[in-house]
């Protein structure tokens, strides 16, 4: 039997600026298993038939048409419907960077017309200080685009978002009724460009196999309603579906009528179950030998898991695989003016992953029992690069999110190396852990290899709080760290929480005043307050019992059960402190107010703070091990071989033989005096260490080759100035 032809789906919205990465994956594995793909990501497909002049007209018709209680600022849209008809394609283009020269009219003249998104606009030059005209244009742009999304949910699509599409219908559902009742309703126009979008793709390709791949919540109401229309009108067609969704939301699935829509539902990584699945349908594979599905058997859910095979491995899921993407039509917004934010909205960035699953998997308020964040495997550092330079051929693309849980140091450093070695230039940024393994050295390592930002959490910033989280950072090492980062050039965003179990108001004012010490001493750039929501996967969410919660809910459904509500007896009322730490927190960023008390912050009465008001700075300036405890690290150098010239001087009535080194740098040139044995010493060995295929050097193997005749010994040499110069100007300890 043929192969089936296979068309993935992501379905609306994700992102605008960038693919989500899941289909990709899926494609580049089973293209190496010789099976036809075509991948279609129809959030942009949506947005992009939304935004044009026919299909706005279209918009506004179905307004005006339709019978809905307007509010004064849809009645304001409607009103300017003209401007609106002529700018919003050169909008759309300038945010596609194909018209770039818009960017001045945009900033500085009536060029867009205004609705309720740009009455915040009264901050945008202290927000974005001399940041350039063009991200000004593109942030007023955005906002422009979010006003008539506003019009949209208003009146013919309620549940519309550009990033979250539906998404209330499907979080925390435990039961189908919602969803149900939805999808039975007459589709609306958003609706119907979706399926227009789909027909057209399905006339293309005559898929045999319908993937969906639904990452959060706000992916699913879309990709049932396309699954409808599959199934209603080409019953031959299977429906599958995967991704994130279904492995945190419906591991306990026991809902008939979800396969009314799909055939079939996965869990956790698509490769092997799809992959199998495949083969059932091609009549080589026995039902009860699926891998991780859902299934309709007898009017019953059934979930098959008799494979007897292994998943597969990380290093032989393939390069994801970006063709059929339309990766120039993507657009580059500015949603928040938060700088991290900014990298999830701005720019077309290639997604990867470092290692599958997270290294660290303790923290209690992490699905660690899940596959995606149990199940460990590192690549080597050559793979990874052999991918990233496939990518790079494929999309034209140099910039890189590595999307790890937490990607690992000991990975990262052996990327660095090897990206640096090949002469890859990348520009990367990622999710990390805070740890001490992070040392000044490899965050300038990283930085050399083209990092630009990471991300990591923070938490509750209370050392109680992240100890029972099994967290394993201490604030003092968290400051260290991020100092680390920061000097070398790499922006920092901390993720934070409050309302952990057992959280005190006192702590929760105390976490404020460590953040605030954070960025009064420059050690991070950004950050973001987040509400800490208990899941069902997570070690709080199974044993609430052990973190003093009482009573969670809610019970199990028959479909999604993943987001529990919870009683904290012990901690404090969480919900008043959100919007003042919010509001601190966006101050701070702008170096605003960070000498202000923190009562500033809210409209009631808060603990005073109990921290040591310098607990940051003295641990920045706690000094680090010394070199010469140090002899295991390895020697990396981050420079050229130097030029050497030796002389003759007199000295005392002797003749020494000293030299110099000239180093050419990309920033500046530098010289170094030293002696001749030392000098030619130090030429040898940053030949050795930039040779193509330079060996791995120790400290301890440095110290062995260290010339007999030196005047001074090797301990003595890792406290002289030129050691210091050499350290400064990129001798890395690794």
């Amino acid at each position: 039997m043929k192969k089936p032809t296979i068309l993935l789906i992501t379905p609306p919205l994700t992102q605008l600026n960038t693919p989500y990465p899941a289909t990709a994956y899926i494609k580049g594995f089973l293209k190496g298993q010789g099976y036809t793909v075509t991948q279609a990501d129809f959030g942009i497909e949506l947005v992009l038939r939304m935004f044009t002049k026919a299909g706005l007209s279209r918009i506004f018709q179905a307004v005006e048409e339709g019978d809905f209680e307007l509010s004064d600022n849809s009645r304001r849209i409607l009103r300017l419907k003209r401007e609106y008809l002529q700018t919003i394609e050169p909008v759309i283009r300038f945010l596609q960077n194909k018209d770039t020269t818009l960017a001045q009219q945009i900033s500085y003249s009536r060029y867009l017309p205004e609705a309720s998104r740009f009455d915040q606009v009264e901050d945008i030059d202290w927000a974005f200080g001399s940041m350039g005209i063009s991200d000004r244009a593109r942030y007023l742009a955005t906002l422009y685009l979010e006003d008539l999304g506003d019009l949209i949910k208003e009146t013919i699509c309620p549940y519309f978002a550009f990033s979250r599409y539906a998404e209330k219908l499907a979080l925390s559902a435990t039961s189908f009724d919602p969803l149900e009742e939805s999808l039975q309703q007459e589709p609306n126009l958003i609706d119907q460009m979706l399926l227009e979008v789909l027909e057209e793709r399905l006339q293309e390709v005559q898929p045999d196999v319908v993937g969906l791949s639904i990452p959060f919540p706000g992916n699913l109401y879309g990709g049932l309603q396309l699954a409808q229309h599959v199934k209603q009108n080409y019953p031959h067609i299977h429906t599958l579906m995967g991704g994130g969704y279904p492995n945190t939301e419906l591991r306990g699935l026991r809902e008939p009528r979800l396969f009314k829509y799909i055939d079939f539902v996965t869990l956790d990584d698509g490769e092997g179950p799809w992959l199998k699945l495949l083969e059932y349908l091609q009549g080589e594979r026995q039902v009860d030998f699926l891998q991780r599905t859902f299934m309709l058997q007898n009017g019953q859910v059934e979930y098959i898991n008799g494979c007897l095979d292994k998943d597969i491995p990380h290093i032989e899921v393939g390069t994801p695989d970006y063709s059929d993407l339309p990766l120039q039509e993507y657009l580059s917004v500015i949603d928040v003016i938060n700088p991290m934010h900014r990298l999830w909205s701005d720019g077309r960035w290639n997604k990867l992953t470092v290692a599958h699953g997270c290294y660290w998997k303790r923290c209690s308020f992490c699905d660690i029992t899940l596959d995606y964040i149990s199940r460990y495997e590192a690549a080597p550092a050559t793979l990874l690069v052999d991918r990233i330079e496939q990518i790079i051929a494929q999309t034209g693309q140099t910039g890189f999110h590595f999307v790890d849980e937490a990607a690992p140091p000991a990975a990262l450093r052996d990327l660095a190396i090897e990206l640096i070695r090949r002469g890859v230039k990348i520009t990367w940024w990622g999710n990390i852990r805070f740890e001490k393994t992070f040392t000044p050295d490899l965050c300038r390592l990283l930085a050399e290899s083209g990092c630009i930002a990471v991300s990591g959490g923070l938490e509750v910033a209370s050392d109680r709080l992240l100890a029972l989280m099994q967290k394993g950072v201490s604030i003092a090492q968290v400051a260290r760290v991020t100092d680390g980062f920061t000097q070398a050039g790499i922006m920092v965003h901390a993720y934070l929480m409050y309302g952990f179990p057992t959280q005190t108001a006192q702590e929760t004012v105390d976490s404020l005043e460590v953040v605030r010490q954070l960025f009064l001493n420059g050690v991070i750039q950004s950050g973001y307050w987040h509400r800490f929501s208990m899941t069902a996967h997570s070690p709080v969410g199974k044993h609430p019992e052990k973190f003093g919660v009482v009573k969670v809910g809610p019970p199990e459904g028959n479909f999604a059960y993943n987001d529990l509500w919870h009683d904290d007896p012990n901690g404090t009322d969480h919900e008043v402190f959100g919007p003042g730490l919010a509001k601190a927190l966006y101050n701070y960023m702008h170096g605003v107010a960070l000498e202000e008390p923190l009562s500033f912050w809210f409209d009631f009465k808060v603990p005073r703070v109990t921290v040591d008001r310098n607990l940051i700075a003295k641990a920045i300036q706690e000094p680090g091990k010394p070199d010469s405890e140090r002899k295991l690290a390895r020697v990396f150098w981050l420079g050229h071989v130097p030029e050497i010239e030796f002389t003759m001087i007199a000295q005392k009535g002797q003749t020494i033989e000293r030299c110099e080194l000239t180093f050419y740098e990309k920033a500046e040139d530098f010289q170094i005096k030293t002696t001749a044995s030392i000098g030619q010493w130090i030429l040898e060995q940053l030949t050795i260490l930039t040779a193509p295929n330079a060996p791995a050097i120790t400290l301890k193997q440095l110290e062995e080759s260290y010339p007999l005749d030196a005047h001074l010994s090797f301990t003595e040499f890792l406290a002289s100035p030129v050691w210091f110069e050499l350290r400064e100007k990129g001798l890395l300890l690794l």
